[in-house]
């Protein structure tokens, strides 16, 4: 597969053929940066660890040049940065058994320009090549411009293959925003209890931001818990980790739909349940 920029990298665990890897695909992400995939779709690695039937894939869509950094890092320049996550994110596709992880090394000011075509048609490629059943994007909310940025161009990408290829759900996952705000009944509760040791060991390998300044690994366990602890008010926890996610499906379903409005509906149902509550 030929993507636009030089230095993609693409990286299969069990040394299959990177076009035989993708086809096996049933489960996709879609990311921003290294780190992302493991933080936001656990729930689809999980759903594929082990098995023959079920495979996942991740797709991280920038370079990583502009990640922070500090003790062993913090002297590191962009360009040595930039080939310590590629490293790192390998590791985590090897932890996860992952189908096949893509990296294509997009700057972030491409990613962040909606004039700019080059990552929607690399995703195109993917999308073509693994047909997934299920893809895992960030979710239109995130307080993170790139995040939103990648969501969109992937939202893009699936709407222009829309005549030949439509996933039967795509999630949109937490990450810079976690989503406890949507109304119960917009929540897509996403399990996440499953072999709670690779999930550590998942974020975990991302040494040059867990103790390069940010303790991912500790907030995203510490969120998974609280998820799933206040989730039910009047109920036991059913899974002791949980990730939250918005409904994406109806903008691949109705790419006619505005994408700004259907986010913006979540905001209307939130504000109408507070209003709601505030007239007991």
């Amino acid at each position: 597969m030929q993507f636009h920029k030089p230095g993609a990298d693409i990286f299969v665990p069990d040394g299959l053929d990177a076009e035989a890897a993708l086809a096996r695909t049933t489960h996709l992400c879609i990311s921003a940066h290294q780190d992302d995939i493991e933080i936001m779709a656990y729930h689809g690695v999980a759903e594929c660890f082990g098995r023959q039937d079920k495979w996942f894939t991740g797709v991280v869509a920038s370079d990583g040049a502009g990640s922070p950094r500090a003790g062993i890092y913090a002297d590191y320049t962009d360009e040595r940065m930039k080939k310590v996550r590629i490293v790192e994110q390998r590791k985590a596709a090897f932890v996860g058994e992952y189908a096949c992880q893509i990296q294509l090394g997009h700057p972030t000011s491409e990613v962040k320009n909606a004039k700019e075509t080059a990552l929607v048609e690399d995703l195109k490629l993917i999308f073509r090549a693994a047909r997934p059943e299920v893809v895992y994007l960030h979710n239109l909310a995130d307080k993170h411009d790139t995040h939103v940025a990648v969501a969109l161009r992937a939202i893009a990408a699936l709407r222009a293959l829309a005549g030949e290829f439509k996933p039967k759900q795509v999630y949109g996952c937490e990450v810079w925003r976690d989503l406890d705000w949507l109304t119960d009944e917009d929540k897509r509760p996403l399990p996440v209890s499953a072999r709670s040791n690779i999930a550590a060991a998942l974020v975990g390998v991302f040494d040059s931001q867990v103790t390069g300044g940010k303790r991912y690994d500790l907030a995203t366990a510490g969120r998974r818990l609280a998820h799933a602890t206040y989730f039910a008010s009047h109920g036991v926890d059913e899974e002791t980790a949980l990730n939250f996610a918005m409904d994406l499906t109806p903008l691949i379903e109705n790419p006619d739909l505005p994408i700004a409005a259907y986010v913006l509906a979540f905001v209307d149902r939130l504000r109408a349940d507070i209003e709601k509550r505030l007239a007991l």
